[in-house]
C-alpha cells in the first residue's frame, strides 16, 4: 500500500488548527506543535478556522487528506458508506474525534424522505454520536435496539443509546427489554419468546440502516470492564483467537463469529455478514485497530466511521 501524501490546502490547516483548538482542547502552544508552525501561525489558523465558516460546533470542511483515507478505505475494504474524522493528537479521546463526523452520518440517514428502521448497538463511541446529532423536524422512522439493556446488576447498561436518540427526536423506540446476559440458555429462550420481545427482535432483524460500536478483546475490552465477562472467560476467547466484538458477539481475527457455549446466552440480535443494508461501525483508536480490521475483513460491517490515525494504520497492515 502506498502512503497517503496529499499536500493539505490553506483551508485545510485553519480547519485541523480550528478542531484541535475547539473540539480538541488544546492550547495554541500545542496547536503550533502539532502542526509544526509558530504560535503567531496557530493563531491566525484558528482565527482563521472561525472566519471563513469552517467552524461551528462540528468541523465544516472536509480535510483533503481525510478524503483521500475515505477512499481508500473504500477500495480496500468495498464499503458503502466511510467518515474519515481528523485525529485529536497525541492523546485526545478518539471517540470525541469521531462524534461529529459519525452524527452527521446519522443525521444524513434521518433526512431519508421514506420511513426507515434503524437499529443501534451500545458503547462509548455512539453514546458520543448520540449526544452530538442535532434533531430535525419530525421523525418518521422506528428507532430499535439491536441488544437487552439490562447488566448483570440488573441496572440499566451505562452507554444505552436508543434512548437518549429518541429524546431528542421525540420519537418512539424499542428497547430490547432482556438482560444482555442471562444466567442459562433456558433462561434466555423464555425471555426472546415473550411476544414484546420477539416484535422487537423481529423489527431488528428487518433494519434498513444499522450502527454499531465496535469492542477490543485486550485487557480492555469493554465487555469486561463493564462486567459482561469474567477474568477466566475472556481468557478462553484470547485463546480462541477473539480480535473483537459488536453488540456482544465476539469474533476472530478473520470476522468469523467464534461458536461458544455463551452465545446461547446473549439477549439480542447478531449482526450477520454480509449484509447489503449498511451496518456502520463507528469506532476509532489504537486499541481498536485488530477489533475494527477483523470486522472489515469479514464483512460484518461494510461502513465504517473513524479517525485519521486508525484509518492510517489499517490501510498499511498487509
Amino acid at each position: 500500500m502506498s502512503r497517503i501524501d496529499t499536500d493539505p490546502t490553506p483551508l485545510d490547516d485553519a480547519a485541523r488548527a480550528g478542531w484541535l483548538y475547539y473540539v480538541g482542547g488544546k492550547t495554541q502552544d500545542q496547536i503550533a506543535q502539532e502542526l509544526g508552525v509558530s504560535r503567531q501561525r496557530a493563531q491566525r489558523l484558528v482565527s482563521k478556522a472561525m472566519a471563513d465558516g469552517l467552524i461551528h460546533v462540528r468541523l465544516n470542511h472536509r480535510i483533503g487528506a481525510c478524503m483521500d483515507l475515505e477512499q481508500a478505505l473504500r477500495d480496500r475494504f468495498d464499503l458503502s458508506q466511510c467518515r474519515v474524522a481528523p485525529g485529536l493528537g497525541q492523546g485526545g479521546d478518539p471517540s470525541r474525534a469521531i462524534a461529529a463526523a459519525a452524527a452527521a452520518e446519522l443525521e444524513r440517514v434521518l433526512r431519508m424522505p421514506e420511513p426507515q428502521v434503524i437499529a443501534f448497538g451500545t458503547g462509548r463511541a455512539l453514546r458520543s454520536m448520540a449526544e452530538q446529532f442535532s434533531p430535525m423536524g419530525e421523525c418518521p422512522h422506528r428507532i430499535v435496539s439491536l441488544l437487552g439493556n439490562i447488566a448483570p446488576d440488573g441496572s440499566a447498561t451505562l452507554y444505552d443509546v436508543i434512548s437518549r436518540i429518541a429524546e431528542k427526536l421525540n420519537a418512539t423506540y424499542f428497547p430490547m427489554p432482556v438482560p444482555v446476559i442471562s444466567d442459562t440458555a433456558e433462561e434466555r429462550a423464555f425471555f426472546m419468546r415473550l411476544r414484546p420481545v420477539r416484535a422487537v427482535y423481529d423489527l431488528a432483524m428487518r433494519a434498513d440502516v444499522t450502527f454499531v460500536g465496535i469492542g477490543q478483546m485486550g485487557p480492555d475490552a469493554p465487555l469486561a470492564l463493564d462486567g459482561f465477562l469474567s477474568a477466566s472467560e475472556l481468557a478462553q476467547l484470547q485463546a480462541l483467537g477473539a480480535a473483537g466484538e459488536i453488540v456482544s458477539w465476539v469474533y476472530d481475527r478473520e470476522g468469523n463469529y467464534i461458536e461458544i457455549p455463551r452465545n446461547a446466552l446473549i439477549g439480542g440480535v447478531q449482526v450477520k455478514p454480509r449484509q447489503t443494508q449498511p451496518v456502520i461501525g463507528v469506532a476509532a483508536g489504537p486499541r481498536k485497530i485488530d477489533a475494527i480490521r477483523a470486522a472489515l475483513l469479514g464483512r460484518i460491517i461494510n461502513g465504517l466511521v473513524t479517525d485519521e490515525p486508525t484509518a492510517i494504520a489499517l490501510l498499511a497492515a498487509v
